[in-house]
């Protein structure tokens, strides 16, 4: 399959080109897709904050990531969840109103995670390459 029939180099504003559209590719696509969805604009919705968030458990057992990410997954505001390698056990994606809505966050629901010894929060100034395509 042409790889140029994935890509959409333009917004579709018709709603009903939609559908059709993902039909042919779901039917005829030689990589298998994970999933269709649309993108709203973060603000429109109230959630303008974007905040990253570095997680450090007080254990790093099988036991204590599970109950981390299970409580994790009940998390709204956490767009995205991600074990690495490095000064975190975890990063975590999160979108907010503001930075007042995080401190609420923060207080009431982050820090209160299974094993959760210490986190570190990075407010996004900018967005300077966000959901890239895949290179294919």
């Amino acid at each position: 399959m042409d790889n140029d029939r994935l890509r959409c180099p333009r917004r579709i504003t018709d709603h009903s080109q939609i559908w059709p559209r993902v039909g042919t590719i779901a039917r005829s696509a030689a990589r298998p897709l994970t999933g269709v969805r649309a993108e709203v604009a973060p603000s429109v919705v109230g959630l303008g904050a974007m905040v990253m968030v570095g997680v450090v458990l007080d254990r790093s057992t099988p036991e204590s990531f599970g109950a981390f990410e299970g409580a994790v997954m009940e998390l709204k505001e956490v767009l995205d969840c991600s074990l690495v390698a490095g000064d975190f056990d975890y990063l975590l994606k999160i979108r907010v109103r503001d930075m007042a809505d995080f401190n609420k966050l923060h207080g009431q629901k982050l820090i209160a995670l299974p094993g959760v010894r210490q986190t570190r929060t990075f407010f996004v100034m900018k967005k300077v390459k966000e959901n890239a395509r895949l290179p294919f």
